[in-house]
């Protein structure tokens, strides 16, 4: 398992089911990772002191999933210097726009990288990428892994 951390904070339980798959991917390239419930709304105090030492904590990339207001990611993003990418997670209303949106819109100083909505193998790939600037072995399996999907997608190319 490679030392580098990320966490994954979600605003809730129920965020589990869309933000899994970037657990999945993290553990298919050996990357450790947190996965932690955090809610803007409910939990702020916990979120901005977890937010705050996530760095001194080892953590050098935090994914956060959110639905409806999605403060989250832009919350965490606001008390920490850390890279945050955010998973808009489609809410009972709007299909997640208005999460997507919530999360895209952040005022300038307050950076926080939006993958699209319930994709959190995207988040958890950006993520890896990141990592892998200071991390050869990390940047080759990201390297190969590009291969294999690029001949997954050569092998579905029509007729047959």
């Amino acid at each position: 398992m490679i030392n580098q951390k990320v966490a994954v904070v979600m605003g809730s339980d129920s965020d589990y089911e869309v933000m899994a798959p970037a657990l999945n991917t993290f553990e298919r390239f050996g990357v450790g990772y947190l996965a932690k419930v955090l809610s803007a709304h409910r939990t702020p105090h916990d979120m901005l002191a977890f937010a705050a030492s996530a760095s001194d904590e080892g953590f050098e990339v935090i994914v956060a999933g959110a639905g409806g207001a999605a403060h989250l990611p832009g919350m965490v993003a606001s008390a920490t210097t850390l890279p945050v990418i955010g998973v808009p997670v489609r809410a009972k209303t709007l299909e997640g726009l208005d999460s997507l949106l919530s999360i895209v819109q952040m005022p300038a100083g307050v950076p926080v990288a939006t993958v699209g909505i319930n994709n959190a193998t995207n988040a958890a790939l950006l993520a890896l990428r990141i990592l892998a600037i200071a991390n050869p072995s990390l940047k080759e399996s990201m390297r190969q892994y590009q291969i294999e999907i690029a001949d997954l997608s050569r092998a579905k190319t029509l007729p047959r």
